[in-house]
């Protein structure tokens, strides 16, 4: 079984927005800029990530594409039910 050892951290600026890093590199990889944004990152869990791992709001194997091709995932927040019937209002209006 091949993975990556991983750790998520929740921000302190953002509800519901997380960053997976590889723990062995932990936030090196993270730009400056993001990590402003994002605040004073939380540990939430460190955990063996493969690609058969369910996440809750997640797809694993973007999760571990991201971290070896970029150092990192940024997981947002879901989009908000009103905006979402709002586009499907628009949706409606197409047809």
């Amino acid at each position: 079984m091949n993975g990556v050892i991983c750790c998520v951290y929740r921000s302190s600026k953002k509800d519901e927005t997380y960053l997976y890093v590889d723990k062995s590199r932990g936030l090196e990889k993270v730009p400056e800029a993001l990590l402003q944004l994002f605040g004073e990152p939380k540990s939430v869990i460190t955990m063996l990530l493969t690609a058969e791992r369910k996440l809750a709001r997640a797809d694993a194997k973007k999760v571990l594409a991201a971290l070896q091709e970029q150092g990192y995932y940024l997981q947002m927040p879901p989009a908000s039910e009103t905006y979402m019937q709002e586009i499907n209002k628009h949706n409606d209006k197409l047809f």
